[in-house]
């Protein structure tokens, strides 16, 4: 007898692997839940039946976490990370593995990738701690205290994953207060997305930026970036001198001699003329430099000479438009055969919705509506009773309607459109009479002034604005319906007669898209059209494009996005001459040259 540590193996005839494979039964699928030892196995039968394929899905996570154990307890690890007092023990492979940073420290022909200790420099030891816990674990607290850091940190060791993180949290964390901040610290760490989004942030709250401890610390360079965007978000340009004056009045001594850079990027003639002479004219620090003076002037001219704004128009005369905000198609008034209405519906192209907001104080149909700035203008109409002088603007930041100084005569079915910052009102009837006068607002002034008539009495005419110039389109002159046009030019208080249209229209709607006059359906004195053409102002002449898909009159244009969108109401009423079963928009695309339905 053998001891049992000296017995001679089996024969391979006896024992061998291949022979217990051919006692083992093939592995059956089974139904139900699977033990934790099972977990993952996967089944791959051979040619013969007897293999499986095994596939942990918790391998990974348990290997790393008895790398994360060894690390705590230093067993088998090959680096120790040296920053300011802190030693921070690892294994060059996880390290290596998760961050590029190390994977190029010890792969290379660098000195560390022989060392087993290295010093680092220009990262903070509790991030780097918390980043070299995050390689083992892949989970990390991003707070209030640590974020600034943490994220560059994570942007040395190019852990983008922690990077995202840490911006994650300040873009949450955004408020007046402290976007400049957030800004700042963006851009020096190189973080483009929060630094587009913290800036736009500023951009939408100035006024409540304007007023922050960080906005009176900004340099002169970042202010003056500020105040010349177009997309400033401000009530009025009223704010923007407000911020300049606090601005430079934080360290008059060092910022007095800024003022004329800054006040060329105030965009003076938007300022109400009282405001200019009360406020502006009166600043010592405004009065004390040349410049400013000049600048003042300019301003005053603008109000002063109405006619001359297209020659005087400059950057200081274009109103800003606030970045990120929705453009709101507005539907405003409106009669059926029973009934005039005062409702007003919102459309915002953004959500795809339409609301109600406030109704207007008095019923208008075919009423003039434009808009200038941030107040849209309910011009005339017709209230059931009698054609109407009076306008009203609505103002959608307080959802309030405001009364406004009344034309100098009554007009319903007149055309309305906004040139220069000035409100035109065209032509109309005023109850008695079709009219070829025609009168301007300056909302600067609230004054209404009259200027040249037309040669020809337009009702149901509309008006457009291309090139500097008024254009006036179609109509009715009681007797017939007209397929003339006539463009205003306001240097030289002129209306002059343009090619006429290839058909006669009145009701049309009408819009400018990419330097054309675009006209879409109308009447012609038999029937409804459908049919659209467009002007050339640079050849003088019109030319057919696609019709629409339904004739219509009595419809309103707009221009989003390189498109028309054509409103009509889905219960037209027997007022207008409308089809009950018209869609509520259309929409033109230039490029493809055809109408679809839409909304």
């Amino acid at each position: 007898m053998f001891p049992r540590w000296q017995r001679p193996p089996p024969r391979s005839e006896e024992f061998s692997s291949w022979s217990l494979l051919q006692r083992v039964k093939p592995v059956k699928e089974k139904s139900g839940d699977q033990s934790p030892a099972m977990e993952g196995a996967v089944q791959l039968l051979t040619r013969d039946g007897h293999s499986i394929s095994h596939n942990s899905k918790r391998h990974y996570h348990d290997a790393f976490v008895c790398m994360n154990r060894m690390r705590q307890r230093g067993l088998l690890c090959d680096i120790v990370l040296h920053v300011g007092t802190k030693e921070i023990k690892g294994h060059k492979v996880v390290l290596a593995s998760c961050s590029p940073y190390f994977h190029a420290m010890f792969t290379n022909e660098m000195s560390e990738s022989r060392q087993t200790h290295v010093t680092l420099h220009d990262i903070d030891p509790q991030a780097l701690e918390q980043l070299v816990q995050y390689a083992y674990t892949a989970e990390i607290v991003v707070g209030e205290g640590n974020v600034q850091t943490l994220l560059p940190a994570a942007s040395l060791l190019q852990l983008n994953g922690v990077r995202d993180a840490c911006c994650k949290f300040l873009l949450s964390q955004l408020d007046p207060s402290n976007c400049l901040g957030i800004r700042g610290f963006a851009d020096t760490h190189s973080c483009s997305d929060l630094l587009k989004s913290a800036h736009k942030y500023v951009l939408q709250h100035f006024v409540e930026v304007s007023k922050t401890e960080e906005f009176m610390l900004l340099p002169l360079k970042q202010v003056l970036d500020l105040i010349s965007s177009d997309s400033l978000n401000v009530p009025s340009e009223e704010e923007v001198y407000r911020a300049v004056l606090n601005w430079v009045k934080h360290d008059v001594d060092g910022r007095r001699q800024h003022v004329p850079r800054l006040m060329k990027c105030v965009r003076l003639p938007l300022l109400s003329r009282d405001f200019l002479m009360s406020s502006v004219d009166t600043e010592l620090l405004v009065r004390h430099h040349s410049e400013c003076k000049d600048l003042l002037i300019e301003a005053l001219k603008y109000h002063l000479m109405p006619e001359q704004r297209g020659v005087l128009s400059n950057s200081r005369t274009r109103p800003r438009r606030c970045e990120g905000a929705s453009t709101v198609l507005f539907a405003v008034g409106g009669g059926s055969l029973f009934a005039i209405h005062g409702d007003c519906e919102a459309y915002d192209t953004r959500t795809d919705r339409w609301h109600m907001v406030t109704s207007m104080s008095t019923r208008r149909a075919r009423v003039g509506v434009a808009a200038i700035g941030n107040k849209l203008y309910a011009v005339g109409g017709y209230d059931g009773t009698s054609d109407l002088a009076t306008v009203e603007s609505y103002d959608p930041v307080t959802n309030t309607w405001q009364p406004e100084v009344s034309m100098g005569t009554r007009r319903s079915c007149l055309g309305v459109a906004v040139l220069h910052g000035l409100l035109y009102a065209a032509g109309g009837y005023d109850g008695a009479s079709c009219l070829n006068s025609a009168e301007r607002y300056d909302p600067l002034t609230g004054t209404w002034t009259s200027i040249a008539a037309m040669s020809t009495r337009r009702r149901y005419v509309r008006v457009a604005t291309l090139d500097g110039n008024l254009y006036a389109v179609g109509g009715y002159d009681s007797s017939s319906h007209l397929a003339t046009v006539e463009k205003y030019e306001p240097q030289i208080n002129t209306w002059t007669p343009i090619a006429n249209m290839l058909s006669r229209r009145s009701s049309a709607g009408v819009a400018v898209l990419e330097g054309m006059l675009y006209v879409a359906g109308g009447n012609d004195g038999t029937s409804c059209l459908n049919s659209v053409e467009r002007y050339n102002p640079k050849a003088n002449t019109w030319e057919s494009v696609a019709p629409m898909n339904i004739r219509r009159k009595s419809y309103h244009t707009a221009c989003h996005s390189q498109r028309l969108l054509i409103c009509y109401p889905p219960t037209a009423s027997a007022l207008d001459g409308g089809y009950p079963d018209d869609p509520l928009t259309i929409l033109y695309t230039h490029s493809e040259l055809e109408f679809v339905n839409s909304l």
